[in-house]
């Protein structure tokens, strides 16, 4: 078997001009994605491999035909969260063991040290603020 017969490529049609025509039901999924991906329109554009113009052309049809005003509906609010570290438990925890936060859009942040703290708390209060 082939790497052609194991893939799931799809041939697309161009134009007179050689421009791609993006299938709709493609289209759709790009725009759902760019929905949940946090990303700017540009930033996601140039990641999928799509000319800016062409992409805002979508999503703008998509707005009109929903009635929708905005581009991007957040998916997922922020929560915060306090947690104070008891300083008579914290010899049970090894001083190797990072502490990991996983935040929406599959984002990371490992914090390995306590002196890293205010820099993850002044990336995240940054990251709340819309671009």
């Amino acid at each position: 078997m082939t790497d052609m017969q194991k893939s799931d490529a799809v041939i697309l049609k161009t134009d007179g001009k050689g421009r791609v025509q993006t299938p709709a039901a493609r289209r759709e999924i790009l725009l759902d994605e760019f929905e949940r991906s946090g990303l700017s329109g540009p930033k996601f554009a140039a990641l999928v491999g799509i000319k800016y113009q062409t992409f805002a052309a979508w999503s703008l049809r998509r707005r009109k035909l929903n009635g929708r005003k905005t581009a991007v509906k957040p998916i997922e609010q922020v929560r915060w969260l306090e947690a104070v570290v008891d300083q008579k438990q914290t010899s049970i925890v090894p001083k190797t063991s990072p502490l990991l936060l996983q935040l929406p859009g599959g984002a990371r942040l490992e914090l390995t040290h306590a002196e890293q703290a205010p820099l993850a708390a002044a990336l995240l209060r940054s990251l709340e603020k819309p671009c």
